[in-house]
């Protein structure tokens, strides 16, 4: 698999932010570099400051174990929405699946968790 392209609906992209205060995973971009993947994960928050803000994403396998994690450092109040990257997941051979989630400094955890197919596409 040379690149994968994942993107959520773009009813969801449109939605205005005041609508939900978890952070929306909008668009995923796998790529393999070299070792390991690197993922490219834009997401959408209302961001208000250091108080509530996105302030991560997760890459999982389908049990749920962590492969990978990008802690965002600041608020992006004024950069929304945005996108950050994170490179070196190590994936098991075989594994035709990961899943992406997000989460926000004031609530954690929040929202669906993103199913990324590793399946090539030709």
């Amino acid at each position: 698999m040379k690149h994968a392209i994942f993107t959520l609906c773009l009813s969801m992209f449109l939605a205005p932010a005041a609508q939900a205060a978890e952070p929306l995973v909008l668009g995923i971009e796998v790529s393999r570099p070299g070792m390991g993947l690197r993922l490219d994960v834009t997401l959408r928050h209302p961001d208000t400051g250091w108080d509530h803000y996105a302030d991560g994403w997760e890459v999982l396998d389908e049990n749920g174990n962590r492969l990978g994690y990008r802690k965002l450092q600041h608020p992006h109040v004024d950069e929304q929405p945005f996108t950050r990257s994170l490179s070196g997941i190590m994936v098991p051979d075989g594994m035709r699946a990961i899943y992406v989630r997000a989460r926000c400094s004031a609530d954690g955890w929040a929202g669906p968790k993103h199913k990324v197919s590793l399946e090539p596409s030709y």
